[in-house]
């Protein structure tokens, strides 16, 4: 198991470890209850160093890019970031993903912890159709690039204060590289999994330990926090975003998953089961994911049936929790489509009882 450069710090400040995805990770410091209530009233710092960084350049780079995602890569301008998925070319996501466009030629792609050793090789076998090889075009960064992300709205605030550059005004879905506690050529995006205003900063592992101290500091007049995998999971599904393994997979379409935003049918872009999404935007699918909230009072779990008005099982729930904010049952999952209008009553099999629920369109937490 792999600890992150700021493992060290985690365990100092009392977490709770746990494995994931192969690293030791934190779960929870002071509760996840009040981690997830410090983002979204001041500011939470969090460790994704898990997180797998792929770089793809040279002069197919871009082509390559949009044969093997869903999203319009070709929209991307110097300096932006693109949510997106890679299709597997059975009808399914082999995991959602930022791109980051440095330059015409030279693309950060950020994955999925758990995935990173499966888009490697998805990436390495389509790569090589457009000349694109393994440790030269295509170039696994992640054991040496750390992550932190600060998130809550007094992030851009705390960034700003270690930041030589201006940041605390970039727009959504944006980066720059900046000078970040003296260390040069820092990544620095405003994107973030919570809802709330948020940064990630990528920089060098040999530089993690001069960026935390920095960022600590910068963050006590705001009372930051640090901030586990828990809060991190309640937040983004407060907000209806989607977790590749709970909502989405190898056998979820984007368009039935409510990601069709994010697959664009735009002329000169063939990507990977192109026909089959455009079949499923134009006649629909079977099934599609939904948000729901408990009228009963209870906590939905992953895997707990979801049922009609008689009890009969429609579904399974894909995520679910009690939301900090509402206070209130929440989750997601799949159901056949003549369910998915909002406001259509469903119900939650939850320890042998049918608690009544109602479908509703994420996001469930409003500010």
């Amino acid at each position: 198991m792999k600890n992150t450069p700021f493992t060290k710090y985690h365990i100092a400040l009392g977490a709770k470890m746990a494995p994931f995805a192969g690293y030791n990770m934190p779960i929870e410091f002071t509760g996840i209850n009040d981690e997830h209530l410090a983002v979204r009233s001041r500011a939470g710092l969090f460790d994704v160093s898990h997180m797998g960084e792929i770089w793809v350049k040279g002069p197919r780079a871009l082509e390559f890019l949009q044969r093997v995602t869903t999203n319009d890569v070709a929209a991307l301008y110097d300096g932006k970031v693109q949510y997106t998925c890679s299709p597997n070319g059975r009808g399914g996501i082999v995991d959602d993903l930022l791109i980051y466009r440095i330059d015409a030629e030279t693309y950060l792609l950020v994955v999925n912890a758990a995935n990173l050793e499966k888009d490697w090789n998805f990436l390495v076998e389509q790569g090589a159709a457009f000349g694109l090889r393994a440790g030269h075009e295509l170039y696994n960064a992640s054991d040496e690039i750390a992550q932190l992300a600060i998130q809550g709205p007094d992030s851009m605030r705390i960034l700003q204060a270690i930041c030589a550059e201006p940041v605390e005004d970039m727009p959504y879905y944006t980066f720059r590289k900046a000078t970040v506690a003296g260390v040069r050529d820092v990544i620095v995006s405003a994107t973030g999994y919570t809802g709330e205003r948020g940064c990630e900063i990528y920089m060098a592992v040999e530089d993690a330990d001069r960026v935390w101290q920095a960022v600590w500091e910068a963050g006590k007049p705001y009372a930051m926090q640090p901030v586990g995998l828990g809060a991190r999971d309640t937040l983004r599904l407060e907000m209806g975003y989607a977790l590749y393994g709970n909502d989405i997979d190898e056998t979820t379409s984007p368009i039935e998953a409510g990601l069709g935003w994010i697959v664009k049918f735009t002329d000169g872009k063939p990507f990977i089961d192109r026909e089959l999404m455009e079949k499923q935007q134009a006649e629909g699918t079977l099934r599609r994911l939904v948000g729901f909230e408990l009228i009963d009072r209870g906590i939905p779990r992953h895997g707990y049936d979801i049922v009609d008005t008689d009890g009969t099982p429609i579904g399974q729930v894909t995520s679910g929790t009690m939301s900090p904010m509402l206070k209130i049952g929440i989750g997601l999952g799949y159901v056949p489509t003549a369910f998915a209008t909002p406001g259509t009553e469903i119900g939650i099999a939850v320890r042998g009882r049918n608690l009544r629920a109602r479908v509703v369109k994420p996001p469930f937490y409003k500010k």
